[in-house]
């Protein structure tokens, strides 16, 4: 049953216990109003309160027991009734079954969504108990450890005995002769079948990357999945070796080397079109963690116009898509949408009349009609490298992976004033750092300054649900602080939430938009770049000149309901 509605306020339950000062609760309460931390978490934080005093509190002021977990040793078929994916989430675990009710204890037994999935999972009416965080998540560790799995493993080895739980750990002493029981391993039904449902479950929850991690009694998959990391079921600890070894194998690496890291990619065929998937191992204390980028040519974009970019961005990027020369750089973080911007780019100038040559690190997806050529930094073809013969083949549009240092920049600049367009990525926060960032390489200002013809920075919201979006009212306060105002939007601006629900996980979120800002070279910049001026100076001016901010068009978004304006601070912090 739901915890009982609160007659007191927590800190006025502290105060009466002695646990915190008058002065240390205004000070919580007046500072934690401005953030996202509740009042316990700002009390916890700043050493006010001890956990263990918190649950005390807690339990008082909501009229719920509490209890020390670390003296509980819970059975296995109690476990059993909350799935360690959700136990981890939600940071709650099964004590005890009496007749038709679970005892679960929680860090935050208000928490109505968990209770809620937990209640639809299971038969039993939910009692909450409160408990200390750090010593429910050393109990869920200690319970679940490689328990998560066994679901997966029977699934996965049924009508195999225990086969996989059999094999042989390889430790790092072993000789050649061993790699033919390793690569046997690799091959074995179990361990295949293991293999392609990681895969599978993947794609279907359109996770963007998958992470194998091991630790010292398990090992657990995550999948990133609009920008986030979601903890799955996981397989055993005792298939580690082969899962690691399986990949290998599909990535043609060698199964021997798990001391030094190593890189690959592979190929899947799946529902009847192709997945690549890119691969890498980094050796850790506890073995090989394995972190693989889905590239699914189905979830590609190849319209530039589908992307969704603000009128003012749009404009720009398409303005200097269609000069002859120059240079057009596109920063942001990893895994902000970078690569599928450029590639849009190229599709939507990609003609017969023109040559364009790419050169990347490495070639993510395949373009028709595009020369793409991968960099191999271990022969010495370096970007610059093969920037250099990229040149000395005829080409109209050249695209480079990254800027990463002053040769590769100076040969880009270069071709751009010879008649070249030239695209590429940079990592700097804003569109307005382009030109610092190139100067800071060592590049000439009049040589940047000639050069590029635009700058934009990118980053991805998180779109709000459409099966649980609800309208919410902003205070006009709340919208002068985060510098919103009705010219951002046409229409009447339409906030709005996502309550959570099954279809996004609780979240309130599924999917993700691009969002950008875009500065051509206007000519009210120039002198500035030639001066070396500041980048606030820069971005000062550009906005005067018409340019729209990352923050104003992410607030555009939030004002026509496609993301939250908590979603755009947070992708905007430093804007």
């Amino acid at each position: 049953m739901p915890p009982r509605t609160r007659k007191r306020r927590l800190g006025d339950v502290l105060l009466e216990q002695g646990l915190i000062t008058e002065k240390q609760l205004q000070e919580a309460v007046a500072l934690q109003r401005g953030s996202n931390q509740n009042l316990a978490q700002y009390l916890l934080e700043r050493g006010y309160l001890a956990e263990e005093d918190l649950v005390i509190a807690l339990s008082e002021q909501l009229g719920i027991p509490h209890i020390r977990v670390a003296n509980y040793h819970i059975p296995d078929e109690i476990l059993r009734e909350v799935p360690a994916s959700l136990a981890r989430q939600y940071l709650m675990l099964p004590v005890s079954v009496t007749g038709d009710v679970l005892t679960l204890a929680m860090a935050d037994p208000l928490n109505i969504m968990a209770l809620d999935d937990l209640q639809m999972l299971t038969s039993y009416e939910i009692e909450p108990v409160v408990a200390v965080k750090s010593e429910l998540e050393e109990a869920i560790e200690r319970h679940y450890g490689g328990r998560q799995s066994s679901d997966l493993f029977d699934e996965i080895v049924a009508g195999n005995g225990d086969a996989a739980t059999k094999m042989e750990v390889i430790e790092e002493t072993q000789d050649i002769a061993d790699l033919a029981s390793m690569a046997a391993e690799a091959e074995d039904g179990p361990v295949i079948r293991l293999t392609n449902l990681i895969l599978l479950n993947a794609l279907e929850c359109g996770a963007s990357d998958i992470h194998v991690e091991p630790y010292e009694k398990h090992l657990r998959i995550r999948y990133r999945v609009d920008g986030m990391l979601e903890e799955t079921k996981s397989p055993p600890k005792s298939m580690q070796n082969a899962l690691i070894s399986r990949l290998k194998i599909m990535s043609h690496l060698d199964i021997a080397e798990h001391r030094l890291p190593q890189d690959g990619r592979f190929r899947i065929v799946s529902k009847g079109h192709e997945v690549d998937f890119r691969i890498s191992f980094l050796p850790t204390y506890h073995g090989e963690k394995v972190v693989m980028r889905v590239l699914d040519k189905s979830n590609l974009t190849l319209d530039l116009d589908k992307l969704g970019f603000e009128a003012q961005p749009m404009e720009a990027f398409t303005d200097a898509l269609k000069l002859p020369f120059g240079m057009i750089l596109l920063t942001g973080p990893t895994g902000s949408g970078k690569t599928t911007t450029l590639y849009s780019a190229l599709h939507k100038i990609n003609k017969p009349s023109h040559n364009i040559v790419t050169v990347e690190d490495p070639v993510e997806y395949e373009l028709p009609g595009v020369n793409q050529v991968p960099t191999k930094s271990e022969i010495g073809l370096t970007f610059a490298a093969a920037l250099r013969s990229i040149l000395r083949q005829d080409p109209d549009i050249v695209m480079v992976g990254e800027i990463r240092d002053e040769e590769t920049a100076d040969i880009a600049v270069k071709a751009a004033l010879t008649g070249h367009l030239v695209l590429s990525t940079l990592h700097t926060n804003d569109a307005a750092s382009v030109f610092t960032r190139l100067t800071d390489m060592g590049l000439e200002p009049f040589l940047v300054q000639s050069s590029v013809a635009l700058a934009a920075a990118q980053r991805l919201l998180k779109r709000v649900c459409g099966a649980c979006k609800e309208e919410i009212h902003v205070p006009e306060d709340v919208l002068k602080r985060i510098q919103f105002h009705s010219g951002l939007c046409e229409d009447k601006p339409t906030f709005v939430r996502g309550r959570g629900c099954n279809k996004c996980k609780g979240t309130g979120y599924k999917g993700r938009l691009a969002v950008i800002e875009a500065m051509p070279s206007y000519p009210e910049l120039q002198d500035l770049v030639m001066r070396r001026a500041p980048t606030m100076d820069i971005k000062r001016v550009a906005l005067k000149c018409g340019m729209r901010s990352l923050r104003q068009n992410a607030l555009a978004k939030a004002a026509r309901g496609l993301t939250t304006i908590e979603e755009v601070l947070r992708a905007t912090a430093a804007d």
